[in-house]
């Protein structure tokens, strides 16, 4: 058989792939007797296309559903797209824009033709690329937020929550993209890290019917204009007397009152506030309590409109305006000072625009009372947060949660399901569908004679995230007729087989900046609809960064294109490298060295394989060398599995992988396959190359979950398989018990054969002579034969230092090389007094340790007893060195 020299992933990957998917091995159903392990994907965007935190996410998700599939339970990784209200429209109106299209010149129906068609034409792209890492989805369930039984679902849930008085339309304060033109939710607010420059413009107010000024500084004098009253603070002796009096605003001459509210800082700013209710949500408020006006002068487009009472502004944009009130300000003489600071600028995380806090009719969900249980469930660990420092975050967003505004001024996404039937704001009824609204309608108003042609439906779609929440539950048709029942506002799970299998789902890995966007109201969803919560573990990745700790954006143009990683190292290359440095909620910090490192790794087990595979076999007896490194591999591979488990079940993903990668490079490729080498040009026995091949094959099913593309092609190279004998279905290894006492002697076979190649190496003696090696120690009787053949040795002798010997020091016990030429005595004493010194200081670390109480009486057990081992080793070889210095 001929066996390229290196692993060339282009001929593998698309193969395996493919096998899979004709194999339906990633295809699950409910299955009596078997436990289900269910993840739901954090569905992209339908505009996106594959990133960095795309390939870490779902390479992680895809690491955790093989090795659920490899431990016999029905795996099912649900993928699918959002449909991505505002990022999708404004990819549409682009697309039009490009063909001189306008989005007003389209009624809403051929709008909607026009996004269907581009979502049709795109909107797969990034599920494509997720095939390319490996994602082990269930495609047949491939899901999308605005299919018709999903866009369905969220219908019945706006009806049911309007029903049961969660949800209401009212007047308020709103984030406004003047770009988008919707509103979006605080947590699509975005702020820059490190904040950005601004001024801050001290404005003089004039007293009505007096000389006299107070003066306010203020960030945005564009709104200026609408200002309908000053506040000061009723305690604050320099402005009391003026409480109760009028001010006049700039240029328009508008008697504004001054007010005192405790809202207002003594020691803030000048004083004295500015008070523009229809431009801030706090300024709102003090408005509401004072009774002030409220005039909203900006448009949905950021131009000032004609209630700012100044002609020359009007139609232009807000940050034009703000230019030329400053230059007039000036002209006026009332602009008195400008200053430089650094302040958080709020940006629409969608288009990046600056966001203009605007009142505004909206609808919303009262989120109070709704949001108790999916609180309680965090706290009291019913859902456990990867890693628990989330908790604290959730905590704080779910004490302090506040209406949540879900109507977008969009067309693309789901149509708010009101209809209005008369001209006041109140005239409205909130139903499925058009019929169901009539006959609504016709009981509300007793007018039996209303038609469809009577009402008109709400001209806003729904927020993204007000769909989405519905994930874990749509997804596997949980409001279904035949399980939804609109009387109660529940699910009947039992009624649904996929539901009542796969819900509630076992884990969800997503990224901690939509902790709340999307987990927290997955978990209302949940409890609201089903008692049960929708997940029981949440895996919060941390963000992709490039090495100067910068997010990784196309902007930057320090991101590399994934495919493009793909194609160079390989997917499994790219998975390792993702997942080398991935700890649970922290940064990754990302480096193409490790995605390197990771191609370097499938190399190391493919010339591992080609090493084991090219040995010819024969009938001869088992060394027993080789016997004895077959127990010690076997021992390994069992403590290593165990400690697999303990981080798999942490979602320690880094970790695991670590352990994983040190087995296979350390102990399997560097050690174990050297241990049972046959000498060159000779044929192994027949039982050490089939307990190898096992061994092999364990070795790559634990490896599988994060190298399934290597590891499949060589499952079937190893040797011949039955048709459907893959190793995407092949058993998970399950940890045994492991002899400690074997993996001790091992540790110090490696230790001593290190340290004969070391001098060898410094000594320039080569790798292929052989010597005696003496020592003074019992301690290699067990292993005499192996370290023989690793380290090259003729014979073991016992006795005390030949008169012209290098020497060594490994534990308490003291070895001997026989020199070839006279020995330096200076430089083996200088030698033998840094390792001393060394261990001195080693030693000195661990009784310090050993002398902290808090750590004695609070670590466990088994700790503690190894610091005390490693202190007595350092005495005993500390007590060794000082007699080799004193013989020398």
């Amino acid at each position: 058989m001929s066996i390229s020299a290196q692993y060339d992933p282009t001929k593998v990957e698309d193969k395996w792939y493919k096998y899979w998917m004709d194999q339906n091995f990633f295809h699950a159903t409910p299955k009596t007797g078997k436990e289900a392990y269910t993840i739901v994907i954090p569905p992209p965007n339908v505009t996106g296309v594959l990133h960095m935190g795309h390939m870490l996410n779902n390479t992680i998700q895809d690491v955790l559903i093989r090795k659920a599939r490899m431990e016999g339970k029905e795996a099912c990784w649900v993928p699918g797209t959002d449909h991505a209200s505002i990022a999708t429209e404004a990819k549409v109106v682009r697309m039009l824009r490009e063909k001189g299209i306008k989005k007003s010149d389209l009624s809403r129906e051929e709008f909607m033709k026009h996004a269907w068609e581009w979502k049709e034409k795109y909107g797969g792209i990034i599920l494509d690329q997720l095939k390319k890492l490996g994602a082990s989805c269930d495609w047949d369930r491939t899901t999308f937020t605005m299919d018709p039984n999903y866009h369905d679902a969220v219908i019945k849930h706006f009806v049911d929550l309007f029903n049961k008085g969660y949800i209401y339309r009212g007047l308020r304060m709103v984030n406004w993209d003047t770009e988008a033109q919707t509103t979006i939710s605080n947590e699509e607010v975005i702020y820059n890290e490190d904040g950005e420059k601004a001024i801050l413009y001290h404005v003089k107010y004039q007293i009505k019917d007096s000389d006299e000024f107070v003066t306010i500084a203020t960030q945005r004098p564009e709104t200026i204009l609408g200002d309908t009253g000053i506040a000061v603070n009723p305690s604050d002796e320099r402005f009391k007397h003026l409480i109760g009096k009028k001010a006049l605003v700039p240029f328009i001459n508008r008697e504004i009152p001054i007010i005192g509210d405790d809202y207002v800082e003594l020691d803030f700013g000048t004083g004295c506030l500015k008070v523009t209710p229809a431009h801030d949500p706090n300024d709102y408020e003090i408005g509401q309590r004072h009774n002030l006006d409220t005039i909203d002068t900006i448009n949905l487009d950021g131009t000032l409109n004609e209630k700012c009472e100044v002609e020359k502004y009007v139609g232009e944009d807000r940050f034009k305006v703000r230019k030329m009130i400053v230059k007039d300000l000036k002209a006026a003489e009332i602009l008195v000072d400008e200053e430089e600071f650094i302040t958080k600028i709020g940006r629409s995380e969608r288009t990046n625009s600056v966001v203009e806090p605007k009142l505004s009719l909206q609808w919303f969900i009262k989120m109070k009372d709704i949001s108790k249980r999916a609180h309680k469930a965090v706290m009291d660990d019913e859902i456990q947060l990867f890693p628990a420092k989330f908790k604290n975050t959730y905590n704080h967003w779910m004490e302090n949660v506040r209406d949540w505004c879900i109507s977008r001024q969009l067309w693309w996404g789901q149509r708010i399901p009101a209809y209005y039937y008369g001209q006041d704001e109140g005239d409205f009824v909130v139903a499925e569908n058009i019929e169901k609204a009539v006959e609504e309608a016709r009981k509300t108003t007793g007018n039996n004679s209303l038609t469809a042609d009577d009402l008109k439906q709400d001209e806003d779609v729904l927020d993204t995230w007000a769909s989405s929440n519905l994930w874990p539950i749509a997804a596997f048709g949980g409001f279904d007729e035949s399980c939804f029942d609109p009387a109660t506002g529940k699910i009947d799970k039992s009624k649904n087989e996929e539901l009542s299998f796969f819900y509630p789902t076992q884990t969800l890995v997503t990224a901690p900046e939509i902790l709340f966007f999307w987990v927290a109201r997955m978990v209302i969803a949940g409890y609201e609809y089903l008692d049960e919560k929708p997940f029981e573990n949440v895996y919060l990745t941390g963000i992709v960064r490039d090495k100067q700790r910068r997010k990784m954006s196309k902007s930057l143009g320090n991101s590399p294109d994934p495919l493009d990683l793909i194609k160079q190292f390989g997917a499994d290359g790219v998975r390792t490298g993702m997942l080398f440095s991935s700890p649970a909620g922290n940064d990754l910090l990302f480096d193409e060295k490790l995605v390197e490192q990771g191609r370097n790794f499938s190399n190391k087990i493919w010339n591992a394989f080609r090493l084991v595979k090219g040995w010819e076999i024969t009938e001869t007896e088992q060394p027993a060398i080789n016997a004895q490194a077959i127990s010690w591999f076997e021992s390994k591979l069992n403590k290593a599995l165990t400690e697999l488990e303990d981080h798999f079940s942490k979602f320690r993903m880094s970790d695991a992988l670590m352990t994983a990668y040190k087995l296979v490079w350390n102990d399997f490729c560097s050690w174990y396959l050297e241990w049972i080498k046959p000498e060159y040009g000779k044929p192994i026995d027949a039982e050490t190359h089939a307990a190898t091949t096992e061994l092999f094959e364990k070795v790559l099913k634990l490896l599988h979950p994060f190298m399934p593309f290597i590891t499949e092609e060589l499952w079937h190279e190893l040797k011949e398989r039955k048709d459907g004998e893959a190793i995407i279905v092949a058993e998970w290894p399950k940890a045994a018990s492991f002899d400690d006492t074997i993996l001790k002697e091992a540790d110090l076979l490696f230790e001593i054969t290190s340290a004969v190649r070391n001098i060898r190496s410094s000594k320039g003696i080569s790798p292929k002579e052989t010597f005696e090696l003496t020592t003074n120690s019992s301690v290699v009787d067990s292993i005499d034969e192996s370290l023989k053949k690793l380290a090259n040795i003729s014979e073991i002798k016992s006795g005390d230092k030949p008169a012209n010997a290098f020497s060594f020091v490994v534990g308490s016990d003291e070895f001997f090389i026989p020199a070839t030429e006279s020995i330096d005595i200076e430089a083996e004493k200088k030698k033998i007094e840094e390792e001393l010194n060394y261990t001195k200081g080693f030693m000195k670390s661990v009784e310090k340790k050993l002398s902290n109480e808090r750590f004695v009486n609070g670590a466990p057990e088994q700790v503690v007893a190894m610091e005390r081992k490693k202190l007595a080793d350092a005495e005993a070889k500390v007590k060794t060195l000082e007699e080799s210095l004193a013989s020398l």
